[in-house]
């Protein structure tokens, strides 16, 4: 098989030497999706070497995508942690700031440091020199009471460092992470035994604490909002914010193009958080993004918690023309390895791209 034939190649693994599906497809539960992915990775590489062009170029030209204008993400960085991700009482998992305001994507991640290291100094004056360690994903940790607290030491932090208005929020709740199933309440203080009975809340309670965060704070994208399998809230959610707001789908969706069609049938989000090592191979990644990009959704492409210094997700992003990538802090070598190659790109290119800026969402 010639290496440029990418989806016939996925194809084989997927279905014929794996061959295990479930209710949502094809499961990879015999190789395994990182075993598959780890092949299917290294024939996109190949074939990008093979055709002559860099990798980024390559996976526009195999999605269906411009090979001469390139458009530059805007970068996520995730710099408080909490959720499972934390030691502390946060319920949210991440809370990102997103330099919609810049002009390139190398001014974005000067902003993006800027605000990072202003925020350790802030973390520092409140909590102490402890509080300054990082999580899994660079982001700080520390122990705050509450997700409004978090907020305005985020905040505090943005103008501090002068780039109010440049800067905007987002965040991803990991709410399946403190849902209970049997009472189908959502505990905002999950990490507590003894968790007061008012921070459990319904999810049209829980909604409300949103509205009051997006009337608040400078929201554009809330990730995970509730249970993964919750569809009647998403779709609240969508009918009362949805117009303003990105609602990503993570949990939600897997990546997985069936579950996709499903929200798009109920409702319940409009943008995807596209994992390639949760959907197992490149052509499916590609799938997903092309059927999200279709239906007008935005297209979030995001590393993973445990990570490699590998930067393949950053020529992904270029390629599917996504406008959108969350891959950690501006801290840790497996998340700067990421940015690193997007300064690269965008430095190759030169006028050949454009950054995204506010139009992420549909750039």
């Amino acid at each position: 098989m010639d290496v440029r034939e990418q989806d016939k190649i996925d194809k084989l693994m997927v279905q014929e030497l794996d061959g295990t599906q479930n209710e949502w497809g094809w499961c990879k539960s015999k190789l395994g999706a990182n075993a598959i992915l780890a092949v299917s990775m290294a024939v996109c590489r190949a074939g990008a070497a093979a055709s002559e062009m860099p990798l980024y170029q390559y996976i526009a030209k195999i999605s269906g995508h411009p090979t001469d204008k390139f458009v530059m993400p805007v970068p996520a960085l995730n710099v408080i942690n909490g959720g499972s991700h934390a030691g502390n009482r946060l319920a949210c998992q991440e809370f990102m700031i997103l330099p919609v305001g810049a002009s390139s994507f190398k001014e974005a991640m000067i902003i993006g440091a800027e605000v990072y290291h202003t925020l350790k100094t802030c973390i520092k004056k409140k909590y102490g020199q402890d509080a300054c360690n990082v999580g899994d994903e660079g982001g700080f940790a520390p122990n705050v009471q509450d997700n409004n607290e978090a907020l305005d030491v985020l905040m505090d932090a943005i103008k501090k460092s002068g780039h109010e208005g440049k800067v905007k929020i987002g965040t991803d709740v990991a709410a399946s992470e403190f849902y209970n199933a049997e009472s189908k309440l959502y505990d905002m203080d999950f990490k507590n035994p003894d968790s007061a009975p008012e921070m459990k809340k319904t999810a049209k309670e829980l909604m409300e604490v949103y509205k009051g965060w997006l009337a608040q704070y400078p929201f554009v994208s809330i990730e995970d909002p509730f249970d993964q399998d919750d569809w009647e809230a998403y779709k609240m959610m969508m009918d009362e914010v949805g117009k303003d707001q990105q609602i990503v789908g993570d949990d939600l969706l897997v990546t997985n193009p069936n579950r996709i069609k499903k929200a798009l049938e109920v409702g319940a989000c409009n943008a995807l958080l596209l994992k390639v090592n949760q959907i197992g191979s490149i052509t499916e990644a590609i799938e997903a993004a092309t059927m999200s990009q279709k239906a007008g959704w935005g297209v979030m492409v995001s590393h993973r918690s445990g990570e490699t210094e590998d930067s393949f997700i950053a020529d992904l992003v270029v390629g599917l023309r996504t406008g959108q990538i969350k891959t950690g802090a501006p801290c840790r070598s497996e998340r700067l390895a990421k940015y690193n190659q997007l300064i690269r790109i965008e430095e190759e290119l030169g006028p050949l791209c454009s950054f995204a800026g506010a139009n992420f969402r549909h750039p």
